[in-house]
């Protein structure tokens, strides 16, 4: 019920109607490359499995067999999880969903946002890597490729991180229903 008190508040105050706001989203075609090596890795697992001429054991065979299947499994998802990543704003919260099924997701609502800044540059390198990473000096973030981003703090005084195109006017929106919400 407070919820939906908040929505026609923001909806009279700043004469946005409920639903997305801004949309937006970064993609990762290096991605691909490896997803196809953990396909490759798959694919090694079931023909070692199906065609097995070998003659050291199936202890040796097994270990291959499961190592390969765990490995590829791994690093598909690992990738294809972080191939893209998708940013809501709605009048109530940020959302971030990466990948083709929408995991890992992150929500964020805007009652916990202090502030919203954009990030000309963010690269991997400043975080560890590609994926949904983690730093204590640093907080929170999703890096699916090099570029422009923004970066939220919240009200617990954490950070976090997300790497998406036209992040300028996410920064924009935010900062408008953060004003919108202190009236």
């Amino acid at each position: 019920m407070a919820a939906l008190r908040n929505v026609s508040t923001l909806l009279l105050m700043t004469g946005h109607p409920p639903g997305p706001l801004w949309t937006g989203r970064a993609s990762n075609r290096v991605q691909w490359l490896l997803a196809a090596a953990g396909a490759a890795c798959l694919a090694l697992g079931v023909e070692l499995a199906v065609d097995s001429t070998w003659t050291a054991g199936t202890a040796p065979l097994l270990m291959s067999v499961i190592g390969c299947l765990a490995a590829g499994l791994l690093i598909l998802y690992g990738t294809l999880a972080f191939v893209h990543v998708a940013v809501t704003v709605d009048a109530e919260a940020l959302e971030v969903r990466c990948g083709h099924m929408g995991l890992p997701r992150r929500r964020i609502h805007l009652a916990e946002v202090t502030s919203a800044e954009f990030l000309p540059r963010i690269t991997p390198q400043q975080w560890g890597g590609w994926g949904y990473r983690w730093r204590p000096e640093k907080g929170t973030a999703v890096i699916v490729r090099r570029g422009e981003g923004l970066a939220l703090k919240l009200g617990d005084g954490k950070v976090f991180t997300v790497t998406v195109d036209d992040a300028e006017n996410a920064v924009r929106v935010i900062r408008t229903h953060l004003r919108a919400l202190a009236r």
